[in-house]
């Protein structure tokens, strides 16, 4: 099942916080879960520095397992707001004959 994770804003942090030691853990940490196939995809957004991850993963309490393993998390520094992604079934409208499909109208 696929997840999205948008970061979001820990109020209070100060940026001295974010040490490079803890960055590199992060990103060590980060990698490890790309390879095992659990991070799929990961940016930052471009007009703030925040991730967006899409995340591979049996349930939505191992996608949490997962975002609580990141170094960062576990300092408090950043939260994730989570969901779970269904595909996208609108084209469906597109070959009914009442054109709406059952589960999203």
């Amino acid at each position: 099942m696929k997840f999205l994770a948008q970061e979001k804003e820990v109020a209070g942090i100060q940026d001295e916080r974010f040490t490079p030691d803890l960055l590199q853990r992060e990103a060590a940490r980060a990698w490890e879960l790309q390879q095992a196939g659990v991070f799929r995809e990961m940016y930052f957004r471009s007009d703030r520095h925040e991730a967006i991850l899409i995340l591979e993963c049996e349930s939505l309490s191992a996608a949490q397992k997962a975002l609580n393993s990141l170094p960062l998390v576990q300092s408090g520094l950043i939260q994730f707001d989570l969901a779970p992604l269904v595909p996208y079934d609108g084209f469906a409208r597109l070959f009914e004959k009442n054109g709406t499909c059952s589960r999203h109208r």
